[in-house]
Protein backbone atom coordinates (compact mmCIF):
# COMPACT_ATOMS: atom_id res chain seq x y z
CA UNK A 1 0.00 0.00 0.00
CA UNK A 2 1.58 3.47 -0.88
CA UNK A 3 2.36 5.73 2.25
CA UNK A 4 4.16 8.95 2.62
CA UNK A 5 6.66 9.03 5.22
CA UNK A 6 6.57 11.78 7.64
CA UNK A 7 9.03 12.73 10.17
CA UNK A 8 6.41 10.91 12.61
CA UNK A 9 5.72 7.64 10.70
CA UNK A 10 3.69 6.47 7.68
CA UNK A 11 0.23 8.27 6.77
CA UNK A 12 -2.10 7.19 3.88
CA UNK A 13 -1.65 10.01 1.23
CA UNK A 14 -5.11 11.27 1.33
CA UNK A 15 -4.02 12.64 4.85
CA UNK A 16 -1.03 14.58 3.22
CA UNK A 17 -3.59 17.24 2.26
CA UNK A 18 -2.91 21.02 1.30
CA UNK A 19 0.64 20.86 0.86
CA UNK A 20 4.32 23.06 -0.22
CA UNK A 21 6.62 20.64 -1.15
CA UNK A 22 9.81 22.45 -1.26
CA UNK A 23 10.28 25.00 1.30
CA UNK A 24 12.99 25.45 4.28
CA UNK A 25 13.00 26.04 7.24
CA UNK A 26 16.67 26.48 7.98
CA UNK A 27 19.74 26.41 5.74
CA UNK A 28 23.57 26.64 6.48
CA UNK A 29 25.51 27.46 3.68
CA UNK A 30 28.93 26.30 4.88
CA UNK A 31 30.77 24.62 3.29
CA UNK A 32 30.37 20.89 4.24
CA UNK A 33 33.23 20.41 6.32
CA UNK A 34 32.87 23.13 8.21
CA UNK A 35 29.02 22.46 9.36
CA UNK A 36 27.78 21.81 12.73
CA UNK A 37 24.72 21.81 14.74
CA UNK A 38 26.94 23.85 17.14
CA UNK A 39 26.10 26.73 14.29
CA UNK A 40 23.10 27.66 15.54
CA UNK A 41 20.51 27.67 18.55
CA UNK A 42 17.47 25.14 18.10
CA UNK A 43 15.60 27.14 20.69
CA UNK A 44 15.79 29.94 18.82
CA UNK A 45 15.23 28.72 15.63
CA UNK A 46 12.15 26.97 16.70
CA UNK A 47 11.48 30.50 18.46
CA UNK A 48 11.30 32.41 15.22
CA UNK A 49 10.44 30.11 12.91
CA UNK A 50 7.00 29.08 14.36
CA UNK A 51 4.54 32.20 13.58
CA UNK A 52 5.41 31.39 9.98
CA UNK A 53 4.37 27.74 9.90
CA UNK A 54 1.20 28.43 12.72
CA UNK A 55 0.30 31.15 9.53
CA UNK A 56 0.21 28.23 6.87
CA UNK A 57 -1.64 25.75 9.50
CA UNK A 58 -4.24 28.32 9.82
CA UNK A 59 -4.48 28.73 6.26
CA UNK A 60 -5.19 25.09 5.64
CA UNK A 61 -1.56 23.69 4.49
CA UNK A 62 -1.45 19.79 5.90
CA UNK A 63 1.49 19.03 4.62
CA UNK A 64 5.11 20.61 4.26
CA UNK A 65 8.03 18.99 2.45
CA UNK A 66 11.36 20.51 4.37
CA UNK A 67 14.03 20.54 1.26
CA UNK A 68 17.26 21.41 3.38
CA UNK A 69 20.23 18.68 2.48
CA UNK A 70 22.65 16.89 4.77
CA UNK A 71 25.11 19.08 5.52
CA UNK A 72 23.49 22.36 4.99
CA UNK A 73 21.19 21.84 8.02
CA UNK A 74 18.78 19.26 7.66
CA UNK A 75 17.55 19.06 11.31
CA UNK A 76 15.11 15.78 11.51
CA UNK A 77 15.20 16.39 15.86
CA UNK A 78 14.24 19.94 15.13
CA UNK A 79 11.43 19.55 12.44
CA UNK A 80 10.35 16.81 14.74
CA UNK A 81 9.58 19.81 17.18
CA UNK A 82 7.60 21.76 14.90
CA UNK A 83 5.66 18.78 13.85
CA UNK A 84 4.69 17.92 17.02
CA UNK A 85 3.70 21.70 17.94
CA UNK A 86 1.46 21.78 15.11
CA UNK A 87 -0.78 20.18 12.53
CA UNK A 88 0.93 19.74 9.80
CA UNK A 89 2.72 16.87 8.33
CA UNK A 90 6.45 17.08 7.90
CA UNK A 91 8.73 15.45 5.68
CA UNK A 92 12.38 15.86 5.43
CA UNK A 93 15.14 14.09 3.12
CA UNK A 94 17.94 11.63 2.74
CA UNK A 95 20.96 12.53 0.01
CA UNK A 96 23.40 15.20 -0.62
CA UNK A 97 23.69 18.40 -2.51
CA UNK A 98 26.80 19.60 -4.59
CA UNK A 99 30.40 21.56 -3.92
CA UNK A 100 30.98 23.04 -1.72
CA UNK A 101 28.05 21.11 -0.06
CA UNK A 102 29.67 17.58 -0.11
CA UNK A 103 31.76 15.96 2.63
CA UNK A 104 34.82 13.87 1.90
CA UNK A 105 32.98 10.78 2.02
CA UNK A 106 30.80 11.50 -1.13
CA UNK A 107 34.05 11.74 -3.14
CA UNK A 108 35.40 8.17 -1.64
CA UNK A 109 32.40 6.38 -1.54
CA UNK A 110 31.09 3.88 -4.31
CA UNK A 111 27.60 4.20 -6.21
CA UNK A 112 26.16 1.25 -3.79
CA UNK A 113 27.60 2.79 -0.82
CA UNK A 114 25.87 6.31 -0.90
CA UNK A 115 22.84 4.77 -2.21
CA UNK A 116 22.81 2.36 0.79
CA UNK A 117 23.31 4.68 3.44
CA UNK A 118 20.01 6.57 2.42
CA UNK A 119 18.42 3.73 2.10
CA UNK A 120 19.43 3.06 5.64
CA UNK A 121 17.63 7.04 6.42
CA UNK A 122 14.78 6.14 4.46
CA UNK A 123 14.10 2.71 6.08
CA UNK A 124 15.91 2.38 9.39
CA UNK A 125 16.26 6.15 10.52
CA UNK A 126 18.63 9.30 10.27
CA UNK A 127 21.78 9.16 11.49
CA UNK A 128 21.33 8.10 15.29
CA UNK A 129 17.79 8.71 15.69
CA UNK A 130 14.47 6.73 14.14
CA UNK A 131 13.20 9.80 12.56
CA UNK A 132 12.76 8.88 8.54
CA UNK A 133 13.72 10.67 5.48
CA UNK A 134 10.20 10.27 2.92
CA UNK A 135 12.22 11.70 -0.22
CA UNK A 136 15.83 11.76 -1.51
CA UNK A 137 17.29 15.58 -2.05
CA UNK A 138 20.04 15.63 -4.99
CA UNK A 139 21.45 18.18 -7.43
CA UNK A 140 23.07 18.28 -10.65
CA UNK A 141 24.91 21.82 -11.95
CA UNK A 142 23.75 22.95 -15.33
CA UNK A 143 24.57 21.40 -18.61
CA UNK A 144 26.45 18.12 -18.96
CA UNK A 145 26.55 16.50 -15.60
CA UNK A 146 29.96 16.60 -13.86
CA UNK A 147 31.08 12.89 -12.54
CA UNK A 148 30.66 13.90 -8.85
CA UNK A 149 27.05 14.31 -9.26
CA UNK A 150 26.65 11.39 -12.02
CA UNK A 151 27.73 9.17 -8.92
CA UNK A 152 24.95 10.95 -6.77
CA UNK A 153 22.69 11.02 -9.16
CA UNK A 154 23.04 6.82 -9.62
CA UNK A 155 23.01 6.69 -5.61
CA UNK A 156 19.86 8.58 -5.45
CA UNK A 157 18.62 5.91 -8.37
CA UNK A 158 19.19 2.69 -6.31
CA UNK A 159 18.28 4.07 -3.65
CA UNK A 160 14.41 4.74 -4.96
CA UNK A 161 14.44 1.72 -6.43
CA UNK A 162 15.02 -0.28 -3.13
CA UNK A 163 12.48 1.77 -1.35
CA UNK A 164 10.07 3.52 -3.44
CA UNK A 165 10.95 7.14 -2.40
CA UNK A 166 10.74 9.73 -4.45
CA UNK A 167 13.87 12.25 -6.00
CA UNK A 168 13.62 15.73 -5.74
CA UNK A 169 16.57 17.17 -7.80
CA UNK A 170 17.73 20.46 -7.57
CA UNK A 171 18.37 21.28 -11.57
CA UNK A 172 16.99 24.77 -13.22
CA UNK A 173 18.64 23.77 -16.63
CA UNK A 174 16.74 22.01 -19.77
CA UNK A 175 20.14 20.31 -20.60
CA UNK A 176 21.16 18.62 -17.38
CA UNK A 177 17.20 17.76 -16.82
CA UNK A 178 17.71 15.38 -20.18
CA UNK A 179 21.33 14.30 -18.66
CA UNK A 180 19.57 13.44 -15.59
CA UNK A 181 16.50 11.79 -17.17
CA UNK A 182 19.14 9.36 -19.00
CA UNK A 183 21.02 8.43 -16.04
CA UNK A 184 17.86 7.58 -14.54
CA UNK A 185 17.06 5.50 -17.15
CA UNK A 186 20.31 3.64 -17.53
CA UNK A 187 19.54 3.04 -13.65
CA UNK A 188 15.98 1.24 -14.87
CA UNK A 189 14.34 3.99 -12.64
CA UNK A 190 10.62 4.74 -13.65
CA UNK A 191 10.33 8.82 -14.78
CA UNK A 192 7.61 9.43 -12.03
CA UNK A 193 9.46 9.29 -8.96
CA UNK A 194 11.78 11.80 -9.93
CA UNK A 195 10.86 15.56 -9.57
CA UNK A 196 12.63 18.43 -11.54
CA UNK A 197 13.13 21.11 -9.33
CA UNK A 198 13.49 24.76 -9.95
CA UNK A 199 11.89 23.89 -14.01
CA UNK A 200 10.96 27.73 -13.97
CA UNK A 201 14.51 28.97 -14.51
CA UNK A 202 14.77 27.25 -17.50
CA UNK A 203 13.44 30.01 -20.12
CA UNK A 204 12.85 27.18 -23.08
CA UNK A 205 9.41 26.26 -21.94
CA UNK A 206 10.33 23.22 -24.57
CA UNK A 207 12.32 21.51 -22.01
CA UNK A 208 9.68 21.52 -19.60
CA UNK A 209 7.01 19.72 -22.19
CA UNK A 210 9.96 17.67 -22.70
CA UNK A 211 10.51 16.63 -18.98
CA UNK A 212 6.58 16.54 -18.58
CA UNK A 213 6.23 13.99 -21.89
CA UNK A 214 9.05 11.91 -20.04
CA UNK A 215 6.72 11.32 -17.00
CA UNK A 216 8.82 13.19 -14.96
CA UNK A 217 7.11 15.63 -12.77
CA UNK A 218 7.53 19.55 -13.62
CA UNK A 219 8.08 21.98 -10.20
CA UNK A 220 7.83 25.56 -10.76
CA UNK A 221 8.70 26.59 -7.58
CA UNK A 222 10.44 30.24 -7.64
CA UNK A 223 7.28 31.26 -6.88
CA UNK A 224 6.78 35.43 -5.05
CA UNK A 225 5.16 38.21 -6.19
CA UNK A 226 7.61 38.82 -8.33
CA UNK A 227 7.41 36.13 -10.48
CA UNK A 228 3.25 35.61 -10.50
CA UNK A 229 2.84 36.97 -14.07
CA UNK A 230 5.50 33.95 -15.03
CA UNK A 231 4.93 31.27 -13.23
CA UNK A 232 0.93 31.61 -14.11
CA UNK A 233 2.19 31.67 -18.00
CA UNK A 234 4.30 28.65 -17.26
CA UNK A 235 1.31 26.87 -15.36
CA UNK A 236 -1.11 27.70 -18.09
CA UNK A 237 1.37 26.32 -21.12
CA UNK A 238 1.89 22.96 -19.36
CA UNK A 239 -1.62 22.62 -18.81
CA UNK A 240 -2.79 23.36 -22.27
CA UNK A 241 -0.67 20.70 -23.33
CA UNK A 242 -2.59 17.90 -21.24
CA UNK A 243 -0.30 17.78 -18.37
CA UNK A 244 -1.60 18.78 -15.60
CA UNK A 245 -1.31 15.88 -13.37
CA UNK A 246 2.38 16.56 -13.48
CA UNK A 247 2.98 19.71 -12.29
CA UNK A 248 3.91 20.42 -8.42
CA UNK A 249 3.90 24.51 -7.31
CA UNK A 250 5.64 25.53 -4.03
CA UNK A 251 7.78 28.95 -3.44
CA UNK A 252 11.28 27.68 -2.11
CA UNK A 253 10.09 30.09 0.77
CA UNK A 254 11.52 30.63 4.40
CA UNK A 255 14.22 30.48 6.26
CA UNK A 256 16.13 30.93 9.31
CA UNK A 257 19.74 31.75 7.57
CA UNK A 258 22.04 30.42 10.21
CA UNK A 259 25.22 33.01 10.71
CA UNK A 260 22.68 35.87 10.43
CA UNK A 261 21.12 37.84 13.26
CA UNK A 262 17.93 35.49 14.58
CA UNK A 263 17.99 33.78 11.06
CA UNK A 264 18.20 37.11 8.71
CA UNK A 265 15.18 38.24 6.16
CA UNK A 266 12.89 35.50 6.71
CA UNK A 267 10.33 35.22 3.79
CA UNK A 268 6.55 33.61 4.97
CA UNK A 269 5.05 30.73 3.35
CA UNK A 270 1.52 32.29 3.25
CA UNK A 271 1.99 34.01 -0.51
CA UNK A 272 0.94 30.91 -2.48
CA UNK A 273 -2.55 30.31 -0.28
CA UNK A 274 -3.18 33.87 0.31
CA UNK A 275 -2.63 35.62 -3.04
CA UNK A 276 -1.96 33.06 -5.53
CA UNK A 277 -4.17 30.85 -5.64
CA UNK A 278 -6.77 34.02 -5.74
CA UNK A 279 -4.78 34.88 -9.02
CA UNK A 280 -5.56 31.59 -10.61
CA UNK A 281 -8.92 31.89 -9.96
CA UNK A 282 -8.76 35.24 -11.60
CA UNK A 283 -7.26 33.91 -14.76
CA UNK A 284 -9.74 31.06 -15.13
CA UNK A 285 -7.83 27.98 -13.16
CA UNK A 286 -10.68 26.27 -11.30
CA UNK A 287 -10.97 25.15 -8.42
CA UNK A 288 -10.62 21.50 -9.14
CA UNK A 289 -7.66 22.49 -11.39
CA UNK A 290 -6.14 23.93 -7.78
CA UNK A 291 -6.66 21.07 -5.94
CA UNK A 292 -5.27 18.80 -8.19
CA UNK A 293 -2.02 20.71 -8.11
CA UNK A 294 -2.03 21.75 -4.18
CA UNK A 295 -3.76 18.33 -3.15
CA UNK A 296 -4.08 15.35 -5.54
CA UNK A 297 0.00 16.22 -7.12
CA UNK A 298 1.60 16.13 -3.99
CA UNK A 299 0.54 13.45 -2.60
CA UNK A 300 0.92 11.58 -5.84
CA UNK A 301 4.40 12.98 -6.33
CA UNK A 302 5.84 12.14 -1.97
CA UNK A 303 4.61 8.34 -2.67
CA UNK A 304 6.53 5.89 -1.77
CA UNK A 305 5.29 3.09 -4.16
Amino acid sequence: MAKIRTILGDISPDEFGLALVHEHILVDFIEAEKFSRDRYDQKEVFEVMLPYLVKIEDLGVKGFVECTPAYMGRDAELLTKFSKALGIHILTNTGLYKEPHLPKFAFEYSVDQLAELWIKEILEGIEDTRIKAGFIKIAVNPGAIVPIQQKIVRSAARCSLATGAAIACHTGSGMAAMYLLKILNEEGLENNRLIVVHADAEENVEYHLEVAKQGAWVEYDGLSQNTSGKILKLLRFIVDHGFEEQILLPQDAGWYDVGQPRGGSIRGYEYLIEDFVPLMKRNGFSQNLIDKILVENPAKAFQIE
